[in-house]
C-alpha cells in the first residue's frame, strides 16, 4: 500500500510540473542587456547621451516592476551591462563578444556612429541575438540580410530626402540655397548621404556644385574650403564627426567662406559644441531624430529626471536611445520568454508609442519614424521642422562670420 501511494505522490509531482511550466531555479534573476558605447574617443559626447537615455528606461521600467515574462508568470527587472568601446571599431566587436560569453545577454543595445554600428550589426547576426541601434543612419548596413538588426532611427534616404521637403516647404523659391557644397567624408556613410544628397538635389531644384572628400581626422581642411568657396556655394553639407566639424567651422571662418546654409549631421549633436565654437556655432543645423519638444507619451517625465540630472532638459540622442529601451522591452513582454530569437520575432512585429513617438520597422530593420531638424541659435539647439512641434523659425540666412 506504501508502495502505491509513493508512486501515485510521484506521479501527482510530475503531472503538476509539466502543467506550472519552468521551475523558479529555471528563471533568471534578470534580464541582462549588454551595451557597447563610446564613452570615450572621437564619439564621447554623443555616447554620453546615448548612456544617459539607455539607464533613464531601465530605471523607470524597473521603477514599475520590471517587464513581464508570462513563461514564469511574474514580471523581471532589467540589467544594464554596459561598456566602453572607446570609439573603436574593433573594440565594439570585441566587448559585444564579451558581453555575450562572459554575461550572457538577452539583447544587444548600440553605440553612437555609422562605422561602429557596422561592426557591432555583424556580430549581434552571427551570435543571434537582437541588436537595437539609434545615432547611425547608414542604410547599407541593412542592405546586407541581417535578421537581427533593428533600428528605430532616421537613415541617409529619409534624411536627404526630408532636407529638401523641408527647405521648399519653409522657404520661398527665389530664397533658397540652391548651389550645395557637399563635404564627403571618406567613409561608408559619408559616401553613401554625399551621393543620395547629389542625385536627390536634383529631384528637387537644387545643385551639388561640390562634392569634396576627406578623411577623418583631417586637421587642415583649406584647400578643400578654397574649391568649394570658388563654386559660390550657398550650403555646406556634411556628416563630421565632432572633431572635424569643429575644425571645419573654425576654418571656414578664418578662410571667410559663408554660406547662407549649414548642415553639419552629427558632429552638431551635442552639448559640447557651442562651449568649442561660440557664436561660431550658430546657424548649424543637425538631424538627430528627435527634440525634448516633441510631445509624445512620456517625453515631460523625461525631461524632468534629464533636468534633475544634469540641469538641462534632455540631449537629442537621450531621446531615441530611452525609445530603444522601451521597444525591447515590449518585445520581450509580447515574446512572451527571455529567448533571443522569439524576442527577434516580436521586434519584427513591433507598433507602438515611445517618447519619440510611434516605431514600426520595415522588413530590413529600419524604423518606420519621423525625421527631425534643428538649428543651433543662440547656443540653444532649438527645434525648427516638423512644424508642429517647432520650437523656433528656422534662422535663414546664416549670418556671416564677420557680423555675429
Amino acid at each position: 500500500m506504501r508502495r502505491e501511494i509513493a508512486v501515485l505522490i510521484i506521479g501527482l509531482l510530475v503531472y503538476m510540473t509539466m502543467w506550472v511550466g519552468p521551475s523558479a531555479a529555471q528563471a533568471p534573476a534578470t534580464i541582462k542587456i549588454g551595451a557597447v558605447v563610446p564613452l570615450t574617443g572621437r564619439y564621447a559626447s554623443g555616447g554620453a547621451q546615448v548612456k544617459a537615455g539607455y539607464e533613464f528606461a531601465v530605471e523607470d521600467i524597473n521603477r514599475a516592476g520590471g517587464v513581464l515574462v508570462t513563461t514564469f508568470g511574474r514580471k523581471f527587472p532589467l540589467e544594464l551591462v554596459l561598456l566602453d568601446d572607446e570609439s573603436d571599431a574593433v573594440k565594439t566587436v570585441a566587448r559585444l563578444e564579451t558581453l555575450l560569453s562572459s554575461h550572457q545577454v538577452t539583447a544587444y543595445l548600440g553605440g553612437f556612429g555609422s562605422d561602429l554600428h557596422a561592426a557591432a550589426a555583424s556580430i549581434a547576426e552571427k551570435n543571434k541575438v537582437p541588436y537595437l541601434g539609434v545615432a547611425f543612419a547608414l542604410h547599407k548596413i541593412h542592405q546586407q540580410g541581417f535578421k537581427y538588426l533593428f533600428s528605430p532611427f532616421p537613415k541617409s534616404p529619409d534624411i536627404t530626402r526630408e532636407v529638401y521637403r523641408f527647405l521648399n516647404a519653409t522657404l520661398p523659391d527665389a530664397q533658397r540655397p540652391k548651389r550645395v557644397a557637399i563635404f564627403k567624408e571618406r567613409t561608408d556613410w559619408g559616401a553613401e548621404i554625399a551621393d543620395l544628397w547629389a542625385i536627390r538635389g536634383k529631384e528637387f531644384g537644387y545643385s551639388a556644385v561640390a562634392v569634396e572628400d576627406y578623411a577623418i581626422g583631417t586637421r587642415d581642411f583649406s584647400d578643400v574650403i578654397l574649391r568649394v568657396k570658388a563654386t559660390g556655394a550657398d550650403a555646406v553639407f556634411g556628416v563630421p564627426t565632432p572633431p572635424d566639424g569643429i575644425n571645419l567651422v573654425r576654418q571656414m571662418k578664418q578662410l571667410a567662406f559663408n554660406a547662407k546654409m549649414y548642415l553639419l549631421i552629427r558632429a552638431s549633436d551635442g552639448v559640447v559644441w557651442p562651449q568649442n565654437l561660440g557664436k561660431d556655432g550658430d546657424f548649424v543645423m543637425l538631424a538627430p531624430g528627435w527634440h525634448n519638444a516633441m510631445k509624445y507619451p512620456g517625453v515631460t517625465e523625461l525631461n524632468e529626471k534629464h533636468q534633475r540630472a544634469f540641469g538641462r532638459p534632455a540631449d537629442v540622442i537621450t531621446g531615441p536611445a530611452y525609445a530603444s529601451v522601451q521597444i525591447l522591452a515590449d518585445a520581450i513582454a509580447r515574446a512572451g520568454a527571455i529567448d533571443r530569437a522569439k524576442i527577434r520575432d516580436a521586434l519584427v512585429a513591433t507598433q507602438m508609442q515611445t517618447v519619440m513617438g510611434p516605431v514600426r520597422f520595415r522588413a530590413d530593420g529600419t524604423g518606420m519614424v519621423g525625421v527631425a531638424f534643428l538649428q543651433w541659435q543662440r547656443g540653444r539647439q532649438e527645434l525648427v521642422w516638423p512644424k508642429e512641434f517647432a520650437t523656433a523659425k528656422l534662422q535663414y540666412p546664416a549670418l556671416p562670420w564677420d557680423q555675429r
